[in-house]
């Protein structure tokens, strides 16, 4: 089809290229999004509390096990495997093409997938640090704690390295990603409504030749983009990449 073409052609002429995506290249791993019809937003009642109230830095802090039980039960999927998609952007970097990864998710399968410079704008579970002497601790340790985590150093709060409601993204991740969008010739979109912000204001840092969008259904930013595809993600970059450099 004629975007499509638009896209390969685009992905072989423009260099270097970041990515900006969202929830939508991880369902596709088999995780779920937040606010989908079938997102966990709206498919999970027995807390009695909103999962952004859940998801909140005071909960966190107020209703530390209730925050844990839902955090264990629908935000960790260690066993989601990189798709397409996050192979064929781990490609474009192994190849020169594209300068960084800049994505919403927290899941880690960009990395899992090859791709080095990935900046995380809303943390990882894969990182987890103690609230009183700032110790790590991994997935593992984590999934492994019975109730509230405490450090196994000195049996402090433990906390992933997410954002949660109510706290600012990191600074120098934050400074990174609007580097590498400024950057850029072009920028893909992928897998995201672009509805959360700041991450969705990150396009207007973009000074390059094209905005490539792949996502199911439009976006607010679709009339700013030169190229639209409403379709899965995996497919299409993936299948985009390989036209390119071959499917090797």
């Amino acid at each position: 089809m004629e975007r499509y073409e638009e896209l390969v052609n685009a992905l072989g002429k423009y260099s270097p290229i970041v990515f900006l995506g969202g929830a939508g290249v991880s369902t596709e791993s088999g995780i779920p999004d937040f606010r989908s019809e079938s997102g966990i937003y709206k498919t999970i009642s027995e807390y009695g509390y909103p999962p952004e109230t859940i998801l909140s830095a005071p909960f966190f802090h107020s209703e530390t096990e209730i925050f844990y039980d839902y955090y264990k039960k629908y935000l960790l999927h260690p066993d989601a495997q990189p798709n397409r998609a996050h192979k064929a952007l781990a490609r474009l970097e192994r190849a020169g093409k594209l300068s960084g990864v800049v994505t919403q998710n927290i899941d880690n399968l960009h990395q899992e997938a090859g791709s080095i410079n990935v900046f995380e704008l809303h943390g990882s579970v894969y990182r987890n640090y103690c609230t009183k002497c700032g110790k790590p601790h991994n997935l593992q340790y984590i999934k492994d704690a019975k109730g509230i985590p405490k450090c196994g150093a000195c049996g402090g709060l433990i906390k992933p390295d997410v954002v949660l409601y109510g706290e600012g993204l990191d600074d120098l991740v934050l400074r990174g990603a609007i580097g590498r969008i400024s950057g850029a010739e072009m920028l893909i979109i992928g897998g995201t409504s672009l509805a959360v912000y700041p991450a969705a204001g990150l396009i207007n840092y973009f000074n390059g030749k094209v905005i490539a969008i792949i996502n199911k259904s439009q976006t607010p930013a679709d009339e700013q983009a030169h190229i639209v595809i409403n379709e899965s993600i995996g497919e299409v970059l993936g299948g985009a990449v390989d036209k390119l450099m071959g499917t090797n």
